[in-house]
């Protein structure tokens, strides 16, 4: 491709995914303008790519599982030479991995995880929870850290652990919209093995056991979320401060719609929770506290929480 159809390219590939953001990346989108002109550009970039697998997964986008292993092959191979034959939101991932090292192996992990969404769901326990939030967000993470500026290797747990608590956010806010796709993800020891299906009839229909289960599972699945935000936010430290400043507003924000969500009970039948404008800007304004203990010793990663993470092929490569 030509420097000028390249350039052009990209310059619409920009408006695409910034748009695309805007609609469905709002926490994100909000924090997004304190981020300096190329990160924001960069970030937004990387959240087009993201986007466009998990639409394949989710089946807006036809394809499907085949079109995923495709485009997982690109990934893996079109930095040796073949990015031009490649899908344009491949080639954008690839620009971007070239532009500032973006790890190829975290989006690999990141579309096994999709993968992995293809057809029935139901996970076991909560090990295999957190293994399926680090292929679909923790890796997010690590491919945010060098676009956000982060050259130091000792953060990528922490962002690993600051995705790992927004999926899991993610999980326990879309428990009936997850299950009329036929995906349980709240582990089967956590809610008395209940299926999608049972989950799905009990969002118009009423079994007071069922959703006592769900609810309990729910709030779980919220406990644990808040383990993996205490260490990603503090793995925050590590950013420069404009980047530290918008990644940590994201995090409270999304937080937020957890924390809605407990103090409701874990309702998940009442439809998907969010936080307006107005909650938006309190846990903005609350995300500024941590700026005051930048200054602080700096704490070691608690390693248990990747022990689910080792049985994980490449995993020495990822941290």
């Amino acid at each position: 491709m030509h420097a000028a159809a390249k350039k052009e390219a990209f310059s619409s590939a920009e408006k695409v995914a910034d748009e695309m953001l805007r609609k469905h990346g709002r926490s994100f989108y909000w924090a997004r303008h304190l981020l300096g002109r190329e990160t924001a550009r960069r970030s937004t970039l990387l959240y087009s790519f993201c986007r466009f697998i998990d639409d394949i997964a989710d089946g807006d986008l036809p394809g499907g599982i085949d079109l995923l292993r495709t485009i997982r092959s690109q990934v893996k191979t079109g930095d040796r030479g073949k990015a031009s034959e490649c899908i344009p939101e491949v080639q954008i991932f690839l620009a971007l991995s070239r532009e500032v090292g973006v790890p190829v192996t975290a989006a690999l992990d990141l579309i096994d995880g999709l993968i992995f969404d293809q057809g029935t769901v139901a996970i076991d326990d909560q090990d295999q929870l957190i293994v399926y939030a680090y292929q679909v967000a923790g890796t997010v993470g690590l491919m945010m850290a060098p676009i956000l500026g982060c050259l130091d290797r000792r953060a990528n747990v922490f962002a690993v652990d600051l995705g790992i608590g927004m999926q899991l956010t993610n999980i326990a806010r879309d428990v009936a919209e997850d299950a009329q796709l036929g995906r349980r993800y709240l582990p089967a020891v956590w809610c008395n093995n209940i299926s999608a299906q049972e989950i799905t009839g009990n969002i118009e229909g009423f079994d007071p056991d069922s959703r006592h289960e769900i609810s309990k599972a729910v709030l779980k699945t919220l406990d644990l979320a808040e383990v993996y935000y205490h260490s990603g936010i503090s793995g925050l430290r590590y950013l420069p401060m404009q980047s530290n400043l918008a990644i940590g507003v994201a995090a409270f924000v999304y937080r937020a719609i957890g924390r809605s969500l407990v103090k409701k009970g874990g309702v998940w039948w009442r439809g998907r929770e969010v936080v307006g404008p107005g909650g938006k800007l309190t846990a903005s304004i609350r995300s500024l506290h941590r700026l005051t203990s930048l200054s602080r010793p700096d704490h070691s990663h608690d390693e248990r929480l990747h022990a689910p993470l080792r049985s994980l092929e490449r995993q020495d490569d990822k941290r």
